[in-house]
């Protein structure tokens, strides 16, 4: 007998191998040794019966392990978290809920269902960013809202031009607005100590932290943390998704994600996860856990700290959630909660002393004042083989980069989107992504 037959034998036939076809062991691919439990089986030794017993047993494991990962209905079908969830294991995770057909659009019907969500598409811009929003919002037009029609809200601290104006406007059927940014809502408050902001700016520049030396940069922090959803041309609306200009919007969005944060009762959904520049925001933690001293109880019980520290709370791990995408519910912000967390904050002068920025105020207010699953990352509704584990995403792909980043669909999910980039550039799982963290809220 050769050593190789005598492991073979030795080897349980439920055994797995995580080593991938090419022999790497990093990759999560699944190799199951079928010969292992076929092995047994040859033993003259064992009795005739059995042996046939062993043999149907053996055929019938190989064949739902062949079916599970060639077909993606019965895997999903037969895995452990679906028989859990039909034993009444407890509440699906939110990235394990795919979004129900009747959400789609189909042979280019707008509005299904008949309805539409109280929503609308925000824009920050400056009149000198009118080529790059053009390309946003020319992408965000073909990509989802000639197909739903939502209007779209620009904001400006200066007045727009007429030029900015017509050319926005030809691009879409949908209505469009012009708001006006208030004085006080945009630029420095008197209160602060300018020198020490100016000393602040300075040892930024010296130390190359990106945007160190920018007040403006600061002022547009500021507003989008605590600003921008009491402008005058948001109050009618309850939700919002917010475009950057010179972004790019990959894959076709088939479905309304406005009506499934109304319907699902979600708060705040996006795309790319990293941690923030330490440097921007070495006191902001501190603040906030004196902010949760003074006020425990406007602390969700069932919130996601998980995704902001490693040790319950002590300390940040600067996670957050890429602000420059957003789709949320605005009374988020405009709820008791957030309002005294972002005055709070606003008073200790780290927007301008410091350089903190609108996404880690956004995701810490997020995380600690809404439930963990009103939290969702908006993605196509597709397995993702990871060490025997079936994950799936929320919201259809919303394909989308903001550079240097992006998220791409893989698989079937970038065929089905009509998708235009790169798979294999897809930030998703980077070392230095955090979407394991908030994958890990649900495990």
């Amino acid at each position: 007998m050769t050593q190789e037959t005598l492991e073979r034998q030795q080897t349980p036939f439920w055994s797995v191998s995580l080593v991938s076809p090419s022999g790497n062991p990093n990759l999560n691919y699944v190799d199951f040794p079928f010969s292992s439990i076929f092995v047994p089986f040859l033993s003259s030794k064992m009795m005739t019966p059995m042996r046939y017993v062993f043999l149907v047993l053996g055929i019938v494991i190989s064949l739902h392990y062949i079916l599970s990962f060639a077909h993606e209905g019965y895997g999903r079908a037969t895995s452990l978290n679906s028989i859990k969830s039909q034993l009444g294991g407890g509440e699906t995770p939110p990235q394990r809920v795919p979004v129900p057909e009747d959400y789609y659009v189909h042979d280019n019907i707008t509005s299904p269902q008949g309805r539409k969500a109280n929503a609308a598409i925000v824009l920050l811009a400056r009149n000198s960013d009118l080529n790059g929003v053009v390309v946003s919002m020319k992408q965000m037009e073909d990509r989802f809202n000639k197909k739903f029609n939502y209007p779209y809200i620009f904001l400006n601290e200066q007045p727009f031009s007429d030029d900015f104006k017509k050319r926005v406007t030809e691009l879409t059927d949908a209505q469009v607005q012009f708001g006006l940014i208030p004085h006080d809502h945009w630029y420095q408050p008197d209160w602060i100590d300018e020198a020490k902001a100016t000393a602040s700016r300075d040892q930024m520049v010296k130390d190359n932290v990106i945007y160190g030396g920018s007040v403006p940069y600061r002022n547009m922090c500021r507003f989008n943390s605590g600003f921008f959803y009491k402008h005058e041309l948001l109050k009618p609306y309850r939700y919002y998704w917010r475009v950057e200009p010179d972004v790019k919007f990959f894959c076709d969005l088939d479905y309304d994600p406005f009506l499934i944060m109304q319907d699902q009762n979600k708060k705040y959904g996006f795309t790319v996860s990293l941690p923030e520049y330490e440097a921007t925001i070495p006191t902001l933690w501190e603040a906030v856990k004196e902010f949760i001293r003074e006020y425990p109880d406007l602390v969700s019980p069932d919130n996601a700290m998980q995704f902001l520290s490693d040790d319950g709370g002590e300390h940040y791990n600067r996670c957050h959630f890429w602000s420059n995408f957003e789709i949320g519910d605005l009374d988020l912000w405009r709820g008791e909660a957030y309002t005294k967390f972002f005055d709070f904050l606003d008073k200790k002068g780290g927007f301008y002393y410091e350089r903190w920025g609108d996404a880690p105020v956004h995701s810490i207010g997020a995380a600690l004042f809404a439930k963990k699953e009103q939290i969702v990352r908006v993605f196509f509704p597709h397995r993702l083989r990871v060490a025997h584990k079936d994950l799936q995403h929320f919201f259809n792909d919303i394909g989308y980069r903001h550079e240097p980043f992006q998220h791409c669909p893989q698989g079937a999910a970038h065929a089905k989107g009509k998708c235009w980039c790169d798979p294999a550039d897809n930030f998703d799982y980077e070392w230095y992504s955090c979407l394991k963290k908030y994958d890990q809220m649900f495990e």
